[in-house]
């Protein structure tokens, strides 16, 4: 399906956004040709569905990956990697972008030089500038130290990333990979080189990514580390709990010291049962979650093609291999 002479792969998901997207494709044929095979992910659109002839006219080549329902942005991208790694050769790398056009086609350079060192499996652009609202980076800003305190790693890059042969045949058989692309990058302890990259705007239309959106989407990146997640939060939950535990002597040995007044021995030792209880019951929800997660996460190389309806190269339909 990907042509051997092929040297870049370029995987974006795409939903509802068909105008930004033709404009992308132009642009990264403007920018590298023949030499680019474009792998677009229809994440089930309904109203601006990819037509079969989205490359039509352009000498890049491509194909157009109709997913059977709406999945997901990230695992949109995962879908992607897999469909990539089942196909692709040595010679070749992927980058890994949005089709609204805020990563923009003229950074990719920077990220392929980078993946010259061979020091280096991974590229990740870290945006020096950002076309968005104030309540965005606040909460930007927010999420990061949030993922920093509970998790112990710094994640400053999203999903426009390049990749390797290697990396992309190690990401794709990741069961964090489509709960959330740059955390399961991070868990894949492949070697990651920085790239300061501007961000762009949007090329046409409003994002469909809301609050609720982007903290669910930060909540994903928590999962991926859920095992560190609990630890810490379980340390925290001992710590608080043998302050109760402690705090609960106390009252009790001033209690029968007789320094207590009337009613407070009563509710300081409440509130301090409480605490130990409410710490508990957090630790076994957090335990909970974890299995969840667990057990919850598929789409591995090998499952990635369930969700898959059909595969479109010149708008004639392509067997998957297997």
């Amino acid at each position: 399906m990907i042509p051997t002479g092929v040297e870049l792969i370029v995987v974006t998901p795409v939903y509802e956004d068909l105008e930004a997207s033709s404009r992308l494709f132009r642009e990264l044929d403007a920018a590298f040709g023949g030499r680019l095979f474009i792998l677009a992910v229809d994440d089930g659109s309904v109203r601006q569905p990819l037509p079969g002839n989205a490359f039509a006219g352009l000498s890049a080549h491509g194909a157009v990956v109709k997913l059977r329902r709406n999945v997901g942005h990230q695992r949109a991208i995962a879908i992607g990697l897999g469909v990539a790694a089942d196909y692709m050769t040595e010679k070749q790398c992927v980058v890994v972008m949005d089709s609204d056009g805020e990563d923009l086609p003229g950074t990719i350079p920077p990220l392929l030089a980078a993946l010259n060192d061979p020091q280096v499996d991974v590229a990740v652009a870290q945006r020096k500038s950002r076309v968005e609202t104030l309540r965005f980076k606040a909460f930007y800003e927010v999420y990061k130290r949030l993922f920093a305190f509970m998790t112990g790693r710094a994640i400053t890059f999203g999903n426009f990333m390049a990749f390797s042969f290697s990396a992309v045949r190690r990401l794709a058989a990741m069961q964090e990979l489509p709960i959330h692309v740059a955390a399961a990058t991070l868990a894949s302890k492949l070697r990651l080189r920085v790239c300061p990259l501007d961000r762009g705007p949007r090329y046409a239309g409003q994002s469909k990514m809301n609050f609720v959106g982007l903290a669910l989407h930060g909540f994903r990146a928590l999962m991926v580390f859920a095992e560190d997640v609990l630890v810490r939060v379980g340390l925290l939950c001992v710590a608080i709990a043998a302050f109760s535990v402690l705090g609960g002597a106390l009252a009790i040995g001033l209690k029968l010291a007789g320094f207590a007044t009337p009613g407070w021995f009563s509710v300081a030792f409440g509130i301090l049962l409480l605490t130990l209880l409410q710490t508990g019951t957090l630790a076994l929800m957090m335990l909970m979650l974890t299995g969840v997660v667990r057990s919850g996460s598929v789409t591995s190389a090998a499952g990635y093609k369930e969700f898959i309806d059909c595969v479109l190269v010149s708008g004639e339909r392509v067997r998957l291999n297997g």
